[in-house]
């Protein structure tokens, strides 16, 4: 059995198309296809349900392929080691994101590539609930998500609470104020984030713990939508104050600080509590410890209110 068969095989898993994940492997179809086949001789049993097209894993393929990212990371940890005996790490280290924490992620991506300049990081949009399975899954080294919860065996490094603001037009029913009641803001036309994504739910479930109702006239998945939308001056939003960060206030409209919601989200850096530990994720973490991220950001919302 050989590593490359098994990075073919989360290859297919992760893309679901064989061509797509031969693509992405650098091979041709017909090479995937068979190194597949190969593994699934040597191990004897079937992986890939096959039909005119991919149509899933098998259940044996589906523990084959929790054992795949299991071995890839432990050769990624051994990489990752010896380079630390090298004097300068190396190697490749997998972010996940929420959307709404993107903004941010500069703050600790930039000086961790400075430090190590021989390392390489993918930086991935997700959704909260596939960061935690990615995780676990061995296919994330480290997350920027939400940490309010209980994270049991894993490592969480709190990098700020959330502070939301209505982002309105210069000549917008609110503007001249200096702060305001969530049920205020639920009477503006608004453009938010979707229903399915984390920080939609927060907005919604603070809204209604004032017995307010939100209907949005636009609903997007990314804040850049978002914030393409309200600068036409026809929207307000509701944002948080991390967004400021890298989008700032579009002309023609001002930030106004919402009243504190009974529960402040916060975002942290989370790392799966399994062996074996990425060094790479730890190299993030001090990072980390030595970014003060929510100073930073609350230097940029003084400067915008």
């Amino acid at each position: 059995m050989l590593l490359r068969q098994l990075e073919y095989l989360v290859a297919l898993a992760r893309e679901r198309h064989f061509a797509r994940a031969a693509a992405a492997c650098h091979v041709s179809q017909p090479s995937l296809s068979a190194a597949i086949r190969k593994l699934e001789h040597e191990l004897d049993v079937p992986i890939v349900q096959r039909g005119r097209r991919y149509e899933g894993l098998t259940p044996e393929g589906e523990r084959v392929l929790l054992w795949a990212n299991r071995i890839l990371a432990e050769c990624d940890a051994l990489r990752q080691d010896l380079s630390t005996m090298r004097g300068s790490l190396s190697g490749v280290l997998r972010v996940g994101a929420i959307p709404t924490a993107l903004t941010v992620a500069p703050l600790l991506t930039t000086p961790f590539c400075q430090r190590h300049p021989h390392a390489r990081i993918t930086l991935e949009s997700l959704p909260s609930t596939e960061i935690t399975r990615r995780l676990a899954e061995f296919e994330l080294d480290i997350a920027m998500t939400y940490v309010d919860g209980d994270e049991p065996g894993r490592l969480v490094i709190p990098l700020y609470q959330e502070r939301y603001l209505l982002l309105t037009p210069n000549d917008g029913k609110f503007a001249d104020r200096d702060s305001l009641r969530w049920a205020e803001a639920a009477t503006v036309p608004l453009c938010l984030l979707s229903r399915q994504m984390r920080n939609r739910r927060i907005l919604d479930e603070t809204f209604a713990s004032v017995g307010a109702t939100v209907v949005p006239a636009i609903e997007t998945d990314t804040v850049s939508a978002l914030y393409a939308h309200v600068a036409s001056r026809q929207w307000s939003s509701v944002i948080s104050h991390a967004w400021l960060h890298m989008f700032g206030v579009p002309q023609g409209m001002r930030v106004v600080r919402l009243d504190d919601p009974p529960r402040s989200p916060r975002i942290g850096l989370v790392v799966a509590g399994h062996d074996p530990e990425s060094m790479l994720a730890r190299a993030l973490v001090d990072i980390a410890r030595d970014v003060d991220v929510r100073g930073v950001l609350d230097g940029v919302l003084a400067r915008h209110l």
